[in-house]
C-alpha cells in the first residue's frame, strides 16, 4: 500500500484490524503517554485518540508498535527496498540471480523528490499551543514532539538532494521559551543537522529549519534511518513509500506538502536556552542543558490533520520496532561498509548505545596462536562508523571460533565471550572520549570512556551456574546471585541509592582476591549493584543496570588488577560497579494517579478492555 497521507494509513490500519479508536477525551499530560507505553508492552494495536484535551486535533500512536505492523505498513515496497540494499552491498548478487532484480529500475522514478506549487499542508495555520502537547514523564521540562522530521539544507550548497532529514527532539513549551514564538531544538553529536548548523554559524547566518509532523509513514522512518553519507533521506522515503516525496518552497523554507503539520523557523546563531529534562531511551531523564532555540515563523496544517506521537523510555518501547525494521533493511550493508565485520548488534535492552556486540573475521597470522588481532583493527573501524561511535562497551569476537554464533542471541554471545576472554590481555580502554549525550554515567555531558573486549581462540574455562558452597563476602555486601553462566551479581546496599562508598569495589576486589579467588575461577565477571534481586529478575534488567550505570574507565576493577606499559588487566575476575552514582540522572517512574486512571480505561466497558 502506497500511502498518500497519514489519514490514508490510519484508515487502512483500522480497516485491517490494526487500529483502535478511543472516543472519550484523553489528557495529553502523562495519560496519553502511559496508554501508549502499556499498549506497546501488550503488543496492542495502533491507538487513535479522537479527542485530545486542550487541542482541536486528534492524535495517533503505536503505528510501528509491532514487527508485523511495520511490515504491513510497507508491504508493497519493503522487499524491493531490501533488494536494492542487497544489490548495493553485493553487486555480484545480480549476476547470481538476475531475475530477482528485474523490477528494480522501476524503483528509481518514485524515489525522486517532486517539487509542487502547493499542497494539502497549506489548508490552514495554527499556533504552537493548539497542538497536542504530549507530556510523557512527570519530570519532563514540558511537552515534546517525539516523531518530528527535522529538515535542513547545507548553507553552502542548498539543495533538496543534499539536505538532511533527521529525528531530533523538539520541546514545544516550558523553561524560558517564549510561548508560541520559540521551541527547543535538541540534537546530539554525530548528527547531520550539526554540520549544517556549524556552517550557518561560520557564515554568521540563522539556519532555516522545517519540522514536518505526520505525512506518509515512510517519511517518519526515513528520518531515523542511518543512511550512508550522501544518500538523501528524501530519496529513501520515496523508495520505501512508493510515492515521491512532494515539497515546495515558501519564504525560503522547504515544506513537505503531504505532511500533516509543518513548523518553520530559524535557529538564531547567537542564542541557546535550557532544554529538558526529558525521559529518554536509556530509561533515565536527560537533564536540562543549553541547546539551540528555533524562532517559530509559521505552523501549517492540513484540513484533516492527525498528530502522530510515540513515547521514549527504558527499552523496549516503540523505537525498538523501528530498530528492528532498520536492521532488517540495512544488515547487508555492514560487511560492505566495514570489510571483515560480519554482523553488528546494538543491544536495545541496554539503552541501545551503551552495548554493542559484533562478529568479525580473524585472519591475521593463521599459522600462529589464535589471538585478537584483526578484530582489534575492526573494533577501531566500528567505533568510527556512524552512530556506532557512541558505543560505550564493544564486545567483538572472531566468527571462525563458532560460525553458528548470532549477535542477537545475547546469552549465547556473552557465554562465548566469557568462556574465552583473557582478562590479562583482551581489555582495551579508550579514556576521556566522547559518548552519548544522553548517557550520564560519564564525567560530564558527551564525556566518558569506552571498553573494547576482543576475543579470539579456544575456550579457556567452563562457566559457573551455581554458587560455591563455601562462598563468602565482606561485611555489608550481600545477596549474591547468578545473572547468567559466569556472571555473579553482588549487592551493596546503602542509606540512599545515591550515597555510595567510593572504595567499595576496591574492598570487594581485595577480599575476593585474598579468600575467594579459586571459588571465582568459573565466574570471570562480577557486577556490583544496588539491588541484586531486581538485576537478576530478567535478562533485560541485567543489561539495563550493568551498562547504563557504569563508565568503563571509572567503574571497572579487577581481582589482582595490574597496569603494564599503559595496558590494564587483571589476573582474576573483572568487577563492574553498576550502582547508581550521585552524578547519575534519575530513572523514569510513572505517576501512580495516572496509572490508576489508565487501569480504569482497561476495565470492562472501557476502551482498552481486552488489550491491557
Amino acid at each position: 500500500m502506497n500511502y498518500k497521507s497519514l489519514r490514508h494509513c490510519v484508515e487502512d490500519l483500522e480497516k485491517s484490524g490494526h487500529l483502535l479508536r478511543i472516543e472519550e477525551e484523553v489528557d495529553p499530560y502523562l495519560e496519553m503517554a502511559e496508554i501508549q507505553r502499556r499498549v506497546y508492552q501488550a503488543s496492542g494495536p495502533a491507538i487513535f485518540f479522537s479527542r485530545v484535551k486542550h487541542s482541536p486535533f486528534p492524535a495517533v500512536s503505536n503505528l510501528f508498535g509491532t514487527d508485523a505492523r511495520c511490515k504491513f505498513l510497507f508491504r508493497s515496497t519493503l522487499r524491493r527496498v531490501q533488494k536494492i540494499v542487497q544489490l548495493k552491498a553485493d553487486p555480484s548478487s545480480f549476476f547470481r540471480a538476475p531475475a530477482t532484480f528485474l523490477t528494480l529500475p522501476l524503483a528509481s522514478f518514485p524515489a525522486l523528490p517532486k517539487r509542487a506549487r502547493s499542497g494539502p499542508i497549506f489548508a490552514a495555520t495554527t499556533q504552537i499551543d493548539q497542538l497536542p502537547r504530549i507530556h510523557s514523564w512527570p519530570d519532563d521540562g514540558g511537552p515534546f514532539i517525539t516523531l518530528p522530521q527535522v529538515y535542513t539544507e547545507d548553507p553552502d550548497h542548498p539543495s533538496i538532494l543534499r539536505s538532511n532529514l533527521g529525528m531530533y527532539r523538539i520541546q514545544l513549551s516550558g523553561n524560558r521559551y517564549q510561548p508560541n514564538q520559540e521551541v527547543g531544538l535538541h540534537y546530539q553529536i554525530h548528527r547531520g543537522i550539526g554540520v549544517h548548523h556549524q556552517k550557518a554559524l561560520s557564515r554568521g547566518e540563522p539556519l532555516k529549519v522545517s519540522i514536518f509532523i505526520g505525512g506518509p509513514p515512510s517519511a517518519t522512518l526515513a528520518a531515523v534511518m542511518p543512511l550512508p553519507e550522501g544518500l538523501s533521506e528524501l530519496l529513501f522515503a520515496g523508495m520505501l513509500g512508493g510515492r515521491r516525496f512532494r515539497y515546495c518552497r515558501r519564504d525560503g523554507h522547504v515544506i513537505a506538502t503531504d505532511a500533516d503539520f509543518c513548523i518553520t523557523g530559524t535557529v538564531d546563531p547567537n542564542k541557546t536556552s535550557p532544554e529538558g529534562p526529558f525521559g529518554d531511551h536509556l530509561g533515565y531523564y536527560s537533564l536540562a542543558h543549553d541547546f539551540p532555540v528555533l524562532r517559530v515563523e509559521s505552523v501549517y496544517h492540513r484540513k484533516d490533520p492527525i498528530w502522530p506521537f510515540t513515547v521514549v523510555g527504558r527499552p523496549p518501547q516503540e523505537d525498538t520496532s523501528f530498530g528492528k525494521l532498520i536492521h532488517d533493511i540495512t544488515a547487508p550493508l555492514v560487511p560492505k561498509e566495514i570489510p571483515g565485520v560480519k554482523a553488528i548488534h546494538a543491544v536495545d535492552a541496554s539503552g541501545v548505545h551503551p552495548l554493542l556486540l559484533a562478529i568479525g573475521s580473524e585472519r591475521y597470522t593463521p599459522y600462529a596462536e589464535r589471538k585478537p588481532q584483526e578484530i582489534l583493527t575492526l573494533a577501531n573501524a566500528i567505533l568510527g562508523f556512524g552512530q556506532c561511535s557512541l558505543a560505550k562497551y564493544l564486545f567483538i569476537v572472531a566468527g571462525e571460533d563458532d560460525p553458528s554464533l548470532k549477535v542477537d542471541d545475547i546469552p549465547a554471545f556473552l557465554q562465548h565471550v566469557l568462556s574465552r576472554v583473557d582478562l590479562e590481555r583482551d581489555l582495551h580502554f579508550q579514556t576521556r572520549t566522547t559518548m552519548d549525550t544522553l548517557d550520564y554515567s560519564g564525567t560530564g555531558i558527551n564525556h566518558g570512556s569506552k571498553l573494547v573486549i576482543a576475543v579470539a581462540g579456544e575456550k579457556r574455562r567452563s562457566l559457573g551456574t551455581s554458587l560455591p558452597t563455601n562462598f563468602s563476602l565482606p561485611e555489608n555486601f550481600r545477596n549474591p546471585k547468578i545473572a547468567l553462566p559466569g556472571i555473579l551479581i553482588i549487592e551493596r546496599p546503602s542509606a540512599s541509592d545515591k550515597e555510595q562508598c567510593a572504595d567499595d569495589p576496591a574492598r570487594l576486589a581485595q577480599f575476593l582476591g585474598e579468600s575467594q579467588k579459586e571459588n571465582l575461577s568459573d565466574f570471570p565477571w562480577v557486577v556490583l549493584v544496588n539491588d541484586s534481586q531486581f538485576c537478576c529478575e530478567s535478562l533485560n534488567n541485567f543489561l539495563w543496570v550493568t551498562f547504563t550505570r557504569s563508565n568503563p574507565s571509572h567503574d571497572t576493577y579487577g581481582i589482582h588488577e595490574f597496569s603494564e606499559n599503559k595496558h590494564w588487566g587483571c589476573h582474576g575476575s573483572l568487577i563492574i560497579d553498576a550502582r547508581i552514582k550521585s552524578h547519575h540522572a534519575p530513572p523514569l517512574i510513572e505517576d501512580p494517579k495516572v496509572t490508576k486512571r489508565v487501569d480504569e480505561l482497561a476495565e470492562k466497558g472501557g476502551p482498552l478492555h481486552g488489550i491491557l
